[in-house]
């Protein structure tokens, strides 16, 4: 499985090299990789639906319990073929749709980097290793997102969706570390064992709270949801890939897979059930007021989410099928009404489906894969959108709380989904075809392909639902169901009063979409209500704090290098001040110092000469001489004192540092005045306040009790253990070496940037 995962990386890494040849009629090579992996993943349909589960484990940094380990089970091969099956629909689509686009290597890119993040999503079992994934998967996000990052628009979408994703991503790293000291591991195969343990933790609560605003915000659900219609703004393809199959059901993935461990308590229940069904209905709703096809999917697919909340939210066994199976229902018919979208936006020029209709006339496998897309959507039979249904209302019926209200929500949701599905597949494609479109012709097959094979799968799956239950939906109840009972998949369950509501929302759903029709009016009756909204609140917050950091800027980064000095060591005298004044004493028993010598006076003598002079000249060399000559005395110090290493970094540091500033010398401009009596009598306060506290604090070590328990402990370790006799140096490189090697990171990073700043060559018009 690992080799899986890096497949998607490697050839993200391959297209910086030979991106070129991935070009025009090369680019539906591309889609090879995606459809290796649905391949690879499908060989383990027998193994998964015969119950078994399939670990795989390679150390990374085993010392921290993070390893690269990883579960395919019937949920996590669910993910992994929707990934891989509708990835490989995507990739053939993107090599028609952007055709001869400049950056179609890039997008292939950035594709195939979020298809890799999402397998290692879902198939990892350490939580920190998900962790990394999940923050890939929003990173590649925004790159695709904000493709077109020529436009306004997408840039903003792009920072939103990462905004809010990044902050989601922040909780579940919260979360992961809370749930893994609990459990005392990070395996997730381990902690799904211990469920009693994790809900009597007092950690429990905030637990929960970190795992659910880490889901909320990734799965778009109320009131984090603003992120997904803006993010349309992405090419067809992203949006078919990221905000209708993949991406946005990553929460939806976590809520799942952590339901054996975090379930056991009543919140656990009651906030999802709340939250996902204020989702659902609330983004249903807002379906009847949009005019772009987008716009329609967007809010249907925030809809969609919900319920998938919702029903993790019952937690039942009928429910988490209901889920699983809505799953897929959900990513073949939103997947293909969205690339349907693509195919009449690339044609015709517009999305606005108040100017759509009669493209059956030219366009139509188009129309046929609209129209079967828009069955499934309002779970018409014989499709699998029909069974979906069924099983959402079987779920709302038979929950012990609230069984009306929850089962009254679910069909408003159905009746308002229903028709978001019809007027994005079916109405751009009736009536009268305008003659500004009777030119159009049909596109490469390998854009409308796609769509109709997945509506096609969704009439088979819906006649044939064993498939989906044996390779699926069992498995998945198997692993999350305590007390699994056997059952079975069916189109046809008899005449009950699930197939009564059935109907009712179909006939309903017929009524709503052919008296209700799209208007600008609607939709520009509902904008006046933004002001309220969760997105303009959440963009005055960080218009806000924008404004804030730009004040708190201006304060403190006034470009002067002084200013910045006075400044930290402002801080520093304040908060050294505080420690050392809330308990001062100080007792200095001087019999117990050591005489000084001569040479430590010389030493002394010099430094304080060294240190007067370079205050009181007026030579920028002879500062620059005094001191060097300060550093060398301090080299004699260390030397004296039996520590020849640090002596010699001295003498190294500081004879650099000299020639440093002898040349920057010759760069600098004639020695001018820019301060004043006042601003020097301050930066004398200053100084003589920081060097007073540090001599205070330097004497109140001497009464500190000698404690050589650290020393002895290195001096007697660092050997046996580093095999080395240079005490410092296995500290810094051994005993320290992940803090060493994070500050040489810090360094890399900082000679990457001057190393840039060095070779950045603006234009004219940059310099203004």
């Amino acid at each position: 499985m690992l080799e899986a995962v890096l497949l998607g990386f490697l050839f993200s890494l391959f297209l910086v090299f030979a991106g070129s040849y991935f070009k025009g009629k090369l680019a539906v090579l591309a889609s090879l990789i995606p459809i290796s992996l649905f391949i690879y993943f499908s060989t383990f349909i027998p193994e998964i639906a015969n119950g078994d589960i399939v670990y795989e484990t390679h150390k990374w940094i085993p010392s921290f319990g993070v390893n690269l380990s990883f579960t395919l089970d019937g949920l996590a091969l669910l993910f992994a073929l929707m990934i891989t099956g509708v990835g490989s629909l995507v990739f053939l689509y993107t090599s028609a749709y952007l055709k001869d686009h400049k950056y179609l290597d890039r997008f292939y890119g950035y594709l195939s980097l979020f298809m890799a993040a999402m397998l290692g999503l879902v198939l990892s079992d350490n939580l920190m290793s998900m962790f990394i994934f999940w923050e890939l998967t929003s990173i590649s996000s925004f790159y695709l997102i904000g493709f077109n990052n020529d436009k306004a628009d997408s840039r903003k979408s792009a920072l939103v969706a990462l905004g809010i994703t990044g902050i989601g991503g922040l909780l579940l790293l919260g979360g992961a570390v809370l749930l893994g000291d609990v459990a005392g591991t990070y395996r997730i195969s381990e902690i799904v064992m211990m469920q009693d343990i994790i809900t009597d933790s007092s950690h429990y609560l905030l637990i929960l709270l970190l795992i659910f605003g880490a889901a909320f915000t990734k799965s778009a659900q109320f009131p984090f949801h603003f992120w997904l219609p803006g993010a349309m703004k992405a090419p067809t393809p992203v949006s078919t890939y990221l905000h209708s199959a993949t991406m946005v059901k990553a929460g939806v993935y976590l809520l799942f897979r952590m339901s054996p461990v975090l379930s056991g308590g009543e919140i656990w229940h009651t906030i999802l059930i709340v939250v996902g069904a204020v989702t659902m209905i609330y983004s249903a709703i807002h379906i009847i007021f949009r005019t772009d096809l987008k716009g329609i999917l967007a809010y249907s697919t925030i809809s969609a989410l919900g319920i998938l909340v919702f029903l993790i939210g019952i937690g039942t066994q009928a429910a988490l099928i209901a889920a699983s199976v809505f799953i897929v229902v959900h990513a073949l018919y939103k997947a293909s009404l969205f690339l349907i979208t693509g195919i009449i936006d690339h044609e015709t020029g517009t999305r606005d489906v108040t100017q759509l209709s009669g493209l059956r006339k030219v366009l139509m496998p188009v129309a046929i894969a609209g129209f079967i897309a828009a069955l499934i959507s309002g779970g018409v039979p014989p499709t699998l959108g029909f069974v979906g249904k069924d099983l959402i209302y079987e779920s709302t019926l038979h929950y012990a709380d609230s069984t009306i209200i929850l089962t009254l929500i679910a069909i408003v949701t159905k009746i308002l989904l229903f028709y978001g599905g019809f007027v994005a597949g079916v109405k751009p494609f009736m009536g009268k075809l305008p003659d500004k479109f009777s030119k159009l012709h049909l596109p490469s097959p390998l854009m409308w392909v796609p769509p109709l094979v997945m509506t096609l799968a969704g009439i088979v799956f819906g006649i044939f639902p064993g498939l989906i239950e044996s390779a699926i939906a069992k498995p998945i109840a198997m692993t999350h169901v305590p007390d699994f009972e056997e059952f079975h998949l069916k189109l046809w369950h008899g005449f009950n009063t699930v197939l009564g509501l059935s109907a009712i929302t179909i006939a309903l759903g017929t009524v709503l979409y052919f008296t209700l029709k799209p208007k600008h009016s609607l939709e520009n009756a509902i904008a006046k209500l933004d002001v309220i909204a969760p997105k303009d609140l959440f963009l005055k917050l960080s218009e806000g704090f924008a404004e804030f950091s730009r004040v708190w800027t201006n304060i403190f980064q006034t470009g002067y290098l002084r200013h910045y000095l006075s400044i930290i060591v402002g801080f520093l005298i304040l908060l050294l001040g505080y420690l050392i004044f809330s308990d001062f004493s100080l007792n200095i028993d001087v019999s117990s110092l050591a005489d000084l010598t001569i040479y430590e006076i010389s030493i002394l003598i010099m430094l304080l000469l060294g240190v007067l002079y370079i205050v009181f000249t007026k030579s920028r060399l002879a500062a620059v001489a005094a001191t060097g000559v300060v550093g060398l005395s301090f080299s004699l110090l260390f030397l004296f004192y039996s520590a020849p290493d640090l002596a010699m970094t001295q003498f190294s540091v500081d004879t650099l540092t000299v020639i440093l500033f002898v040349l920057v010398l010759y760069k600098l401009p004639k020695y001018l005045k820019l301060s004043d009596s006042k601003l020097r009598i301050k930066h004398r306060i200053l100084s003589i306040s920081f060097g007073s506290l540090i001599t205070l604090m330097i004497l109140r070590v001497l009464n500190e009790p000698k404690n050589t328990e650290v020393a002895e402990f290195y001096a007697e370790k660092a050997y046996k253990l580093a095999h080395g006799k240079n005490i410092v140096n296995v500290i810094l490189v051994d005993f320290r070496g992940i803090d060493t090697m994070i500050e040489i990171s810090v360094l890399i990073v900082a000679a990457l940037g001057v190393f840039g700043l060095l070779k950045l060559r603006l234009k004219t018009r940059d310099k203004k």
